[in-house]
């Protein structure tokens, strides 16, 4: 048998069992990875040293906490911007960096370079699928979506004027807005009609479970690891409604596919845009790559389930906000009222076509003001797969995870005048706050109390001039010319945007015309508190008080 010498141990010549020679090339292995990694890690933080950080919680915990998912965290996110405006170094621990951008500057160099998002598929893979789904979105395909959008609101709208009829007058815009997308994305993917808005669904429930499961698992950093959280009972529910979900789906495309010509698909496209509408899955089922290979079965269920529980949410969430940002600014919101009332007023059909979309300047400010102050994304994260250059030299390390802060580029003040609220003026003072140029009524007053004792040597009921941070004028044509196309970025930027943002905004244009044309919205007593999960929400609902227009008023 061979023998070991172990004299660097201390011990004398044992014999080398191959159990002990796999133990020690196994513990030779773990330790070269360990030492490996550990210089890796300092090396990072040396070449990280140029970027700004505030200060650590302590040396363990790094900034761990700094910004939880409240209303405090996204205040805590304001001041950091407008403390580091280009961006800042954050440690998760001691040992795990996150390089924050906040500035169009730099999001513009890092969205187009090479970079793996952490819930994206990587390299040639995502590049190929990326162009093979285009043409899913190709605005004929998008075209005959607009009666779908359309009569998923008519559903919504009568639910809530059987509910005011009841006495229920204040509504959680998410728990309504949210089975509405769901279902107009059931109707544009499977083309299937499960009355989601008016009985439940098992379907619906389970995406809707997804998306608590995941914001939930997002919030405990310990069950990120795959074979701990499928031991946990959420694990169980969360593989219980995927396998729901992929069954559904599955079984869409199987039925589909059987139903699909060998040939002739433009005498098939042509018949079937004669009697229903083209969804997503007949496009992913039809598309071929430079080779003339199509997506595999995995792929599209892979692709519709993606679009399905990222669709809904995002969306929602958008027109959440924007009726929130209405209801509480009803000057704007009646002007919107009277720009769609504008482009109906000589149609029998209330209905919003393709053509008029183009037709709503200053709602569609609105929408995207609204995107600018509250982002249904705020953060998206990316893994860098080589070294980043930036303009001014600094080098970001291979392998280091940055984020692209969606809510901080927004919220900037040195790329946004004024991009938030002004605290509280003095007291006793009368304030007038001025409607930017261009909108109509008169200005408002508004009586605020503060210390006395800080504008003492003012003269009595003082007026003084308060900007508004939900200026939907920010997007006029006039004052979008000298803005970095990057300054505003809703829906990501660089080649791995949002494939699906011309779908959402049309969505939300079509149905915020619509509710306004027959509802007034007035904010709720309470305000309420964001909580950024995997989208933006409200903690406990966003609640508004929903009105009804007279057959006069419409």
């Amino acid at each position: 048998m061979l023998e070991l010498s172990l004299s660097w141990l201390g011990l004398g010549p044992v014999a080398a069992s191959p159990w002990l020679l796999l133990l020690l090339v196994g513990a030779s292995w773990i330790l070269a990875h360990v030492l490996a990694w550990t210089y890796t890690s300092y090396n990072n933080s040396l070449r990280l040293r140029c970027f700004p950080q505030p200060p650590k919680r302590n040396w363990f915990l790094g900034h761990l906490g700094l910004v939880p998912p409240t209303e405090q965290g996204l205040s805590k996110v304001t001041q950091l911007v407008t403390n580091y405006p280009q961006g800042y170094l954050m440690w998760m621990g001691p040992i795990i960096p996150l390089v924050i951008f906040c500035h169009p500057d730099l999001i513009r160099t890092f969205a187009s370079a090479s970079g793996d998002g952490l819930l994206l598929s990587a390299g040639d893979k995502w590049s190929s699928h990326r162009r093979m789904l285009t043409p899913a979105f190709h605005f004929n395909i998008l075209k005959p979506y607009m009666k779908i959008f359309t009569k998923s609101a008519d559903i919504m709208h009568a639910k809530w004027q059987r509910l005011i009829i009841e006495g229920h007058t204040h509504l959680d815009m998410f728990e309504h807005i949210s089975l509405m997308t769901l279902d107009s994305l059931q109707k544009c993917v499977f083309s299937y009609d499960s009355n989601c808005q008016e009985k439940p669904s098992d379907y619906i429930a389970a995406i809707l479970e997804l998306s608590a499961l995941v914001a939930k698992r997002y919030q405990q950093i310990f069950l990120h690891m795959d074979f701990l959280y499928y031991l946990t009972p959420d694990g169980w529910r969360f593989r219980r409604a995927c396998r729901l979900v992929h069954d559904f789906t599955g079984a869409v495309i199987q039925e589909r596919r059987r139903t699909l010509p060998k040939e002739d698909i433009d005498d098939f496209l042509k018949a079937k845009e004669k009697t229903k509408t083209l969804d997503f899955i007949d496009v992913l089922l039809l598309t071929k790559d430079e080779d003339g290979k199509g997506l595999s079965d995995e792929d599209i269920r892979a692709e519709a389930d993606t679009f399905m529980f990222e669709g809904h949410d995002t969306t929602a969430s958008g027109l959440s906000w924007v009726l929130y940002n209405l209801a509480k600014h009803p000057e704007y919101q009646e002007r919107c009222r009277q720009e769609v009332q504008e482009l109906l007023k000589d149609r029998e059909s209330k209905e919003i076509e393709w053509d008029d979309l183009a037709q709503l300047p200053f709602l569609t400010m609105c929408i995207k003001e609204s995107l600018r102050l509250h982002p249904p994304v705020t953060v998206i994260s990316r893994s860098c797969t080589q070294d980043i250059t930036l303009p001014d030299g600094r080098v970001i390390p291979k392998g280091v995870i940055c984020l692209i802060s969606i809510f901080g580029t927004h919220h900037n003040p040195s790329v946004w005048p004024d991009p938030e609220v002004i605290p509280p003026p003095p007291p006793t003072s009368l304030i007038l706050i001025h409607s930017p140029q261009g909108t109509q009524g008169s200005d408002f007053w508004q009586i605020s109390h503060h210390l006395p004792l800080l504008y003492k040597h003012l003269p009595s009921s003082p007026v003084l001039s308060c900007p508004q941070v939900f200026d939907p004028f920010r997007f006029d044509p006039e004052n979008i010319k000298g803005r970095s196309p990057v300054a505003f970025v809703p829906f990501s930027a660089g080649p791995r945007n949002c494939i699906g943002q011309t779908f959402a905004m049309t969505e939300m244009k079509v149905v915020l015309a619509l509710t306004l044309l027959r509802f007034r919205v007035l904010p709720d007593k309470e305000e309420p508190r964001r909580k950024p999960e995997l989208i933006l929400r409200a903690e406990g609902g966003l609640w508004l008080r929903v009105e009804p227009l007279s057959t006069g008023q419409q």
